[in-house]
């Protein structure tokens, strides 16, 4: 079989503009109309203003240089890494109770990277010589390059994966989902690698990252399936569904309560012995909004609601994982801004000098419009994909 003929093989939905314009006029439905169409036209904005005026559109400095763009480009290369594992329960590792979210589990693991790249391309200066000299002068030594290059194999991966799963060819999905997941892990702790290899910024600098980022991945993609799914059956779950969300459910609490756990002994052992440049970050951490918007949001209240209801309450689990997801979102926040808290040049250069305090950043409405912009990609992405392809299992 030819490429051509492969391509066109590939089964999709006959449809056009009006059939993609066509959706049930409920008020949820507008809302989030209004909003992926606002977000979108905020990503054209921010972007204009990147072209006129570079870097110096955003908040970020020489002390601070990683800033909003890359808190978002993890917040959506978390969210593919957890969709791929919770995609692969079903057709790579064979759950059937989980087959049924196997597609649109991988379609969204294939839109949220993309969503990523999007977003990243306007904060890594010149993304095409960069795709150029990616492959004409590899960094073998570099984690960033690393990363980069793995999660271009992963999203390959991905889509050959998807167009099986559409094509039912459970076969030879199944060698490709294992194959992207692997690569898809191996992208992924790489970039926790990235913040455990600085070794300057003591916070971050360890083994702690390149594993807590799996984990909280596979949390990332159990939040994104239970809001795929509850506007995919507007909160009125099949019995198939239950099974699933309710399992779901409990690994999500197991896996929360093994987060916590982590993260109480990561700040414990960051305060323990008055280290400097990690036990003052560590102090200073404890006492900033965000920190306990990230516990409360992404961890504390998901994990209350479904040891509560022991899974079972899946209108109550879609939103927990809504509020969970902001939380996340957070998480990643404070990842880039944490680590990037305490001054390098601690030392007076000049007689007068103020002693150097924490570093301060707040993003600019540039970064803001670019990462929301981000968002709304995504989300139409998603909505053409659910118009274009059958992504329930039972499609066939």
């Amino acid at each position: 079989m030819s490429i051509k003929e492969f391509i066109t093989s590939i089964p999709v939905n006959k449809v056009g503009i009006k059939d993609i314009l066509t959706f049930e006029k409920s008020p949820t439905n507008l809302l989030v109309a209004a909003l992926t169409l606002l977000f979108l036209a905020f990503f054209v904005i921010g972007v204009g203003i990147y072209l006129v005026h570079g870097h110096h559109a955003y908040g970020v400095t020489r002390q601070h240089p990683w800033g909003l763009l890359i808190a978002v480009y993890i917040f959506f290369v978390v969210s593919s890494t957890g969709l791929c594992i919770v995609g692969s329960l079903g057709d790579v590792f064979g759950f059937k109770d989980y087959e049924m979210i196997s597609k649109r589990a991988i379609f969204g693991s294939i839109v949220t990277i993309l969503g990523g790249f999007a977003v990243i391309a306007f904060e890594i200066g010149h993304p095409v010589r960069m795709l150029i000299y990616n492959i004409l002068s590899p960094g073998m030594r570099s984690a960033i390059w690393w990363m980069g290059t793995l999660y271009g194999i992963y999203l390959t991966f991905m889509i050959i994966e998807f167009i099986f799963l559409l094509k039912h060819d459970m076969k030879n999905a199944r060698i490709f989902g294992l194959i992207g997941l692997l690569v898809g892990l191996a992208a992924h702790s790489n970039l926790g690698g990235v913040f455990g290899f600085l070794n300057s910024r003591t916070i971050s600098n360890g083994v702690f990252y390149p594993t807590y980022f799996i984990l909280t991945a596979f949390i990332t993609g159990i939040y994104i399936a239970f809001i795929m799914m509850g506007f995919r059956y507007k909160l009125r779950f099949p019995d198939n569904a239950k099974v699933m969300l309710t399992n779901l459910a409990l690994i999500q609490a197991l896996l929360l309560a093994i987060l916590m756990f982590f993260e109480t002994w990561k700040m414990l052992t960051g305060i323990y012995g008055g280290m400097p440049g990690r036990a003052d970050v560590a102090e200073h951490i404890l006492t900033t909004w965000p920190f306990w918007a990230e516990v409360i949001l992404g961890m504390l209240i998901p994990f209350l609601v479904a040891l509560l209801t022991k899974g079972k309450n899946h209108v109550m689990m879609f939103w927990a994982s809504l509020i969970g997801m902001v939380g996340i979102f957070f998480m990643r926040y404070d990842l880039v801004h944490d680590t990037q808290l305490k001054p390098l040049q601690m030392m007076k250069t000049r007689e007068y000098m103020l002693p150097p305090e924490w570093v301060h950043y707040f993003p600019s409405s540039t970064e803001m419009m670019i990462s929301l912009g981000g968002l709304g990609i995504v989300v139409l992405l998603y909505y053409v994909g659910t118009k274009v392809f059958n992504l329930d299992a039972d499609a066939h």
